[in-house]
């Protein structure tokens, strides 16, 4: 085994790493602000699932509300692309204020529903 340095430094730098620190609030402020309204403590009680709330998010958001939702969410998934979910899901509860963690399907479910969602309230 070898003990050079610049060899395990290659090495390493060639390992997938854990991202969250590029991940801030700031970066995605309505999709910070949607998820502690409604992913809140409360959500399951109040809308049953995720897919409910991000549906009743749609029904009474302004139409500049869904698009910078749907920014936010595509510009999120594409920045934590290849993360695994739980990983996803310590920024999402962590860095965004969500008080929901998310399964592999409410991620699809939530992309499609903003997707059209924003596609009609052009």
């Amino acid at each position: 085994m070898s003990t050079d340095p610049t060899r395990r430094k290659a090495a390493n730098a060639s390992k997938p790493t854990s991202r969250p620190e590029t991940f801030s609030a700031a970066d995605f402020p309505a999709l910070r602000s949607f998820l502690r309204g409604y992913f809140n403590q409360d959500m399951k009680d109040e809308y049953g699932s995720s897919e409910k709330a991000t549906r009743e998010f749609c029904a009474n958001g302004s139409a500049a509300d869904i698009q910078s939702l749907a920014e936010n969410w595509s510009r999120f998934l594409n920045q934590a692309r290849g993360l695994p979910l739980d990983e996803l899901n310590r920024i999402l509860t962590g860095t965004l204020g969500s008080a929901y963690a998310l399964t592999s399907e409410d991620v699809v479910a939530i992309s499609a529903i903003l997707s059209r969602a924003a596609r009609l309230s052009t």
